[in-house]
């Protein structure tokens, strides 16, 4: 655990920015400046809805001049949208030169990503990921398997995010949604090239990303792809403490891996626009990803005391292994959208899609003990095949006094088919081994929304969404089914403040979802030689309710007039039917004869609570100090509760939750050179989670320092130097379980502690327009 009194200094540091940046303003902002802010905020009508801009009834000619003064920046829209959407674009994407999008997500308000640094994990809203963060590929829901950080951000045109739910998206979302929003419609006419050379501990990473835009006739294209690889070395220690239902020690031990992977990507993202004589526009855009790796791995296990007379240990007793690793991934997706717009300023856009993917991995394991003799010969092979075809559509009118009525729907079929195979010392690892699973899925949604304006000061958002999903499956054993609806009402408003300039203050009533993970309804049962608590069978349970949440958030947004935002978000979602995993004994008859074995199964547990406090301040220096350097300030800082009722406490937490996570940056630009340099401090503080009854999960502190510098030689040419994860602490875990003896399982008391180390990435990258 990291010393209580720096976790506060640094929490004070941090909420101390806020302090002073307020107090600042309130020193310096210029009456007249305030009075300039707030007439413009009284002149502004379009303002921006979820996913496309909204319009008022106007004459043919207003709408084409809306059209003419281009789309606001990334800060306005974010302004105007009645539902709360943050939006960071290209500057933010590039600023940093990160070669993967998890490490760019890492630094926005309010988003975590798991794992150690520099390895990528699951990303998560508001410290909640694992189905609660919905991640949307350009408004669509991203092909099962996807990972963030397959993703270059070369390969993205901005990213959104949406703390409450719209009725026009999923609302399988109680965390928030972060929409990826592949590269668009290129607005200039250069080739941009882009060349980079990452190294850690001496192993190279080359990536090479190309745009060629251009046009012919009314079609317009800008042709994207980028291809990489990736050399990487992994260490850690695992130490394991075993012991007694008295508290003796029956085994310590130290199993130290050495991993080693290589790792080749290709993505390519082309998008073609064309405009039809009568002003109908259709869009189209292939997604094509495939990655590629090999790794091999060493695990030697150092006993530091074992009680010759225990009976009841849980670990698998060997002294080496050593194993090979080969997957493969690719996914084709492709997005359509054909838009056309009526005389009476009507629009209809007409979604459409598909996508193939296809999952092999497999990997070898051989267990030795310590004078060399061959164990186990483990084998694993898993394939995967997916197929999905979706279609939607929105119908959005201006009628009456400022409203804006929108109804739409969603349709999308899948399919996965998977074979598994998995041998120990040739024998199978669990029933049904090789057999294959067939699941399908059907997902159907219908919406309606309205955005109004009240006043000048209050704008309003209304939409109510139903959304059905079926799953379907058949093995061996039989056909498994699954069905689910949920209506989600959601509300937001907008009020800005009289007097205030562009102050404003949001307010959001929302109702929530998350569906059960698919494995989690239909997994094929896997069996467990050494069958224990520790050790269970798992299988999936296909009587799992969704997760159902209603949501209030409440916002305060002070904007600046240099393009800064200072703001203050608080949020409560409150959870039913919340999914763990539980381990019961489960008798079955097995020939006849009832055999009784630890299970472990989802499970709907009961009811959960999280709230928290998400601020955010982003401003120049000159703001406030005029004859001040050029420095921009970004920094945000997050604190998170949350109870699950159903497990005693303390830390009876959402599973893998932080409490806080902080990020504070700054970027310099010295007058008379063409430099920019900048850095950025990300810090999580270690945190424990009663994940059941019988375990506790913790995790350590986690700070990481990215810095970089950038030179412009020429509007056609710049360098970029950056450094990630300069600190590289070890990434500190551990597990607990303390179980009573079962009539088919022993007494566990059981801890593993795991460490593992990170590393320091250099990038140089070259950014040309050609």
């Amino acid at each position: 655990m990291y010393p209580k009194f720096r976790l506060r200094t640094l929490t004070l540091a941090v909420a101390s920015v806020f302090s002073v940046t307020t107090f600042a303003y309130a020193q310096t902002t210029p009456p007249e400046a305030i009075k300039s802010t707030e007439e413009n905020s009284q002149d502004v009508k379009a303002k921006a809805k979820t996913g496309d801009k909204k319009t008022e009834a106007a004459s043919k000619d207003n709408i084409q001049k809306v059209t003419i003064n281009g789309g606001r920046t990334d800060q306005e829209e974010r302004r105007q949208s009645t539902a709360a959407k943050i939006i960071f674009g290209r500057e933010e994407l590039d600023r940093n030169g990160d070669s993967n999008l998890g490490e760019v997500l890492k630094r926005l308000p309010g988003v975590t990503v798991g794992g150690r640094p520099g390895r990528g994990g699951d990303i998560r809203m508001r410290g909640m990921g694992n189905g609660y963060t919905q991640i949307l590929l350009n408004g669509e829901r991203a092909p099962r398997g996807f990972s963030m950080d397959s993703l270059t951000p070369d390969q993205v045109e901005r990213i959104e995010i949406i703390r409450g739910t719209v009725a026009e998206y999923s609302t399988q979302a109680i965390a928030g949604t972060i929409n990826i929003v592949l590269r668009e419609e290129y607005k200039q006419k250069n080739t941009d090239l882009k060349l980079s050379l990452g190294v850690e501990q001496g192993r190279l990473a080359p990536n090479v990303s190309i745009t060629v835009p251009g046009e012919f006739g009314n079609l317009s294209y800008a042709l994207s792809g980028s291809i990489s690889q990736n050399r990487q070395h992994d260490d850690g220690n695992t130490l394991t403490d075993e012991k007694d239902p008295v508290g003796n020690d029956m085994l310590v031990q130290n199993q130290h891996d050495q991993t080693n992977r290589k790792t080749t990507g290709i993505h390519l993202t082309p998008r073609f626009n064309y405009k039809f004589e009568n002003g109908d526009t259709l869009m189209v855009q292939p997604f094509l990803m495939n990655s590629r790796s090999d790794s091999n791995t060493r695990s030697d296990v150092a006993e530091i005391f074992r009680d010759p007379n225990a009976t009841n240990i849980t670990t698998q007793r060997f002294a080496l292994a050593t194993s090979s690793a080969h997957g493969e991934t690719t996914f084709l997706r492709g997005f359509g959208n054909w838009q056309h717009k009526f005389e009476d300023n009507a629009k209809l856009n007409i979604k459409f899609g598909g996508g193939l993917g296809k999952m092999e991995n497999s990997s070898l394991r051989y267990q030795f003990d310590s004078v060399g003799n061959q164990l186990d010969v483990i084998s694993d092979i898993n394939n995967t095949r997916d197929s999905s075809l979706n279609t939607g559509g929105k119908y959005s009118k201006p009628y009456g006094e400022g409203h804006t009525l929108a109804a739409g729907w969603d349709l999308e079929v899948g399919k996965r088919s998977q074979t598994r195979v998995s041998l120990d010392n040739g024998q199978p690892q669990f029933a049904e081994s090789g057999d294959n699973l067939d699941a399908s899925t059907r997902r159907m949604a219908v919406f309606a929304q309205d955005e109004f304006d009240i006043n000048p000061q209050f704008s309003a958002y209304a939409g109510l969404r139903w959304e059905g999903i079926k799953t379907s499956s058949t093995t061996a054993s039989g056909v498994i089914e699954n069905t689910s609806s949920v209506w989600s009402p959601v509300l937001h408003g907008v009020w800005r403040i009289p007097g205030a300039g562009k102050d404003q203050v949001r307010l959001s009533l929302t109702h929530s979802y998350r569906a059960p993970a698919l494995n989690d309804l239909i997994a094929l049962p896997s069996y467990s030689n050494q069958n224990s608590k520790y050790r269970p069978d798992r299988t999936g349970n296909p009587d799992l309710k969704p997760e159902l949440s209603k949501g209030l958030d409440l916002a305060f947004e002070h904007y600046l007039t240099r393009a800064g935002i200072i703001s203050a978000n608080f949020f409560v979602r409150d959870i039913d039917n919340l999914i763990r995993r539980r381990t019961d004994p489960v008798t079955k008859l097995v020939n006849g004869v009832p055999v009784t074995r630890e299970v472990s199964m989802p499970v709907n547990i009961g009811h959960a609570t999280t709230r928290g406090i998400e601020l955010e301040a982003k401003f120049q220096l000159q703001e406030f100090f005029p004859d001040g350097p050029a420095i921009d300030v970004r920094s945000n800082y997050s604190h998170f509760w949350s109870k699950v009722d159903e497990i005693p406490g303390p830390n009876n937490r959402l599973d893998q939750q932080p409490s806080q996570t902080a990020n504070f940056g700054l970027d310099y630009r010295p007058a008379g050179i063409p430099l920019t340099v900048g850095g950025n401090i990300n810090w999580t503080p270690a945190y424990e989670v009663q994940s059941s009854v019988e375990q506790l999960n913790t995790t350590g502190i986690k700070r990481q320092l990215d810095l970089y510098g950038l030179w412009k030689f020429s509007p056609t040419l710049q360098v970029r130097l950056s450094a990630n994860n300069l600190r590289a602490n070890d990434y500190l875990t551990s597990s607990s379980i303390v179980a009573p003896a079962t009539p088919v399982s022993p007494a566990i008391n059981r801890a593993d502690y795991n460490t593992s180390r990170t590393y320091t990435t250099w990038t140089l990258r070259v950014e040309m327009k050609l």
